[in-house]
């Protein structure tokens, strides 16, 4: 199947409200062309440097999302070009984006990464830490959380959903309190194996790669993990 057609796949199988996140991180400008002809704007790369060499020569209305680890290092050189952070995993690099939006005057918009399967291997606040990165989020000007990220322990599709459905609890516990800096609006779980369980437990914003593009080429980089 075409780009297109695995474009026009997946938004029949989810709601209008789920946004359908393309994960181009390795993948060519003529490929992402495609998916940009069939009206997706929401592109969600990996790496910094990516974003930056992508961002000069796609079009200018693309909303980019920087979905994998962010280190601090990297941080001052997405000002002004990322729409949303999903990786936000501790609070050194709160710290660290406060710092590099500031010195511009803009507000980062970035998603809590939670750690829901605790694993080692993966980035994250563990649930127990939670409140602590919150607390630091309140007394920011520059940082405001929109919502939560996961990525998921590979399993099948009951223990997945066990995942999510404690995710989208999470979510919906936050969503409930009142804060400065923190609004629970985005819920973004699920990904090419798992987006219709997770949709199903109520994310609406899927992160996409393999099932849009095909493939990918890991001899170029990147983890196998959308």
């Amino acid at each position: 199947m075409t780009v297109c057609e695995n474009i026009e796949k997946i938004k029949k199988e989810i709601p209008s409200s789920v946004k359908l996140l393309a994960v181009s991180k390795t993948k060519s400008i003529e490929m992402m062309e495609e998916a940009y002809k069939k009206g997706i704007r929401d592109f969600g790369e990996n790496k910094v440097q990516e974003i930056m060499k992508k961002e000069e020569s796609f079009h200018k209305d693309v909303r980019w999302h920087l979905i994998g680890n962010l280190q601090t290092n990297k941080v001052k050189y997405i000002v002004g070009k990322v729409y949303l952070i999903h990786s936000l995993s501790s609070i050194k690099l709160l710290r660290q984006i406060e710092k590099e939006f500031g010195k511009v005057d803009q507000i980062a918009k970035v998603l809590l990464q939670i750690n829901i399967g605790r694993e080692e291997s993966k980035g994250g606040i563990l649930l127990e830490e939670l409140d602590l990165i919150i607390n630091e989020v309140e007394e920011c000007k520059f940082v405001k959380v929109n919502g939560i990220m996961v990525i998921i322990p590979k399993g099948d599709e009951d223990s997945n959903r066990q995942c999510f459905k404690k995710t989208k609890d999470v979510f919906d516990e936050l969503k409930e309190k009142s804060f400065n800096n923190i609004e629970m609006e985005i819920l973004s779980m699920g990904m090419t194996q798992d987006y219709k369980t997770a949709v199903e437990e109520g994310s609406n914003l899927i992160r996409v790669g393999e099932g849009i593009f095909g493939k990918r080429d890991y001899s170029i980089g990147g983890e196998k993990d959308e």
